[in-house]
């Protein structure tokens, strides 16, 4: 069986906002010419309202709020999920969360799909970096929260972390044990948080008077498979580095088994830690935070928004901490 159209659907055929696709839907002026292709959209795609759920929806709120996310398996991202659950089923509001798999378009319909379902707001972990198609709900009153990245081509509020003062503190401490030779592993640079940690990275090593050595730097590294056997590259150099920085904990899985393999003596520091870290053969320091208090500052921000705050949209950045992990067999 199909799946019902939706008006989501009727938008993209007729090639018009969603915000127009409802106007016509409920009778409200539109010019004629975009009206008689909304109609036959609809008529192509047999799309019918839900009155039931518009007139339910015109008395009070649904009590739901949607969580667009981009990997609920990634425990990262789960714990931000959890996070938005804690604070919301405390108002005893319903959490409605769908993965975008990473996947801009994936992330739109999404987005969309949850506004349809007429949910109170969104929170929303981006993938694109193209927002404009939310103006049409934001217009109407809906209320939209990014997290850990924020949106393209709007204003919005927004909670994410200090990306560049974590990244500098890991560079900062590999320098103050007496590195010089210092790499980076990171994410694809066209990620918002990736170029935040590159850009802290390069500002520790001129405050340590270290240049930038770029047989020293990997980017676009994804997984731990990719960051394993790039580690073991930069090992395998003639001069090779003493201190390693990874850019999250993907990352710096795979430099742990590089390290592990090689027998090593470089040091590593990680953004994110990672699960039983100080057991591991390989000391790793880590850049740590809570990603719970993402989602929980999120899910505020938004309760906040729904109670009637109408001040103008807010950047909430929070701050993150250096745990200092010596390798195995250095004295404190």
């Amino acid at each position: 069986m199909h799946p019902r159209p939706t008006m989501s659907d009727v938008a993209r055929t007729a090639g018009v906002s969603l915000k127009t696709v409802s106007r016509v839907v409920n009778g409200e002026p539109v010019r004629a010419e975009t009206a008689a292709t909304v109609h036959e959209a609809i008529r192509e795609l047999g799309f019918r309202r839900n009155e039931a759920a518009r007139t339910l929806r015109s008395r009070e709120r649904s009590r739901m709020v949607g969580l667009v996310i981009k990997d609920l398996a990634n425990p990262f991202y789960s714990a931000i999920a959890r996070g938005v659950e804690e604070v919301l089923r405390a108002r005893n509001v319903l959490v409605i969360a769908g993965s975008s798999d990473e996947d801009p378009e994936r992330e739109r319909e999404l987005s969309l799909l949850l506004c349809e379902r007429r949910v109170d707001g969104l929170l929303i972990v981006p993938t694109g970096e193209a927002h404009r198609y939310l103006l049409p709900e934001l217009d109407v009153g809906m209320h939209v929260v990014f997290i850990d990245r924020p949106p393209g081509d709007i204003e919005a509020d927004l909670v994410l972390l200090d990306n560049v003062g974590g990244a500098r503190s890991a560079v900062e401490h590999l320098a103050a044990r007496g590195h010089r030779r210092i790499a980076m592993v990171g994410d694809d640079m066209a990620i918002f948080t990736a170029r935040e940690r590159w850009r802290g990275f390069c500002d520790a090593l001129a405050a340590a008077g270290c240049p930038v050595d770029e047989t020293l730097v990997r980017v676009g590294t994804h997984d731990a498979e990719t960051a394993e056997r790039v580690v073991h590259e930069l090992l395998a150099l003639a001069d090779p580095p003493t201190g390693i920085f990874a850019g999250n904990n993907r990352i710096a899985a795979g430099a742990v088994r590089a390290l592990a393999d090689m027998g090593a003596p470089a040091e590593l520091v990680s953004f994110d830690d990672l699960e039983l870290a100080d057991l591991l053969s390989v000391r790793v320091s880590a850049v740590s935070y809570d990603p719970a208090d993402l989602g929980r500052r999120a899910a505020e921000l938004l309760c906040r928004r729904l109670d009637g705050d109408t001040a103008p949209p807010q950047r909430i950045v929070l701050p993150t901490t250096l745990v200092d992990r010596l390798p195995l067999g250095v004295a404190a």
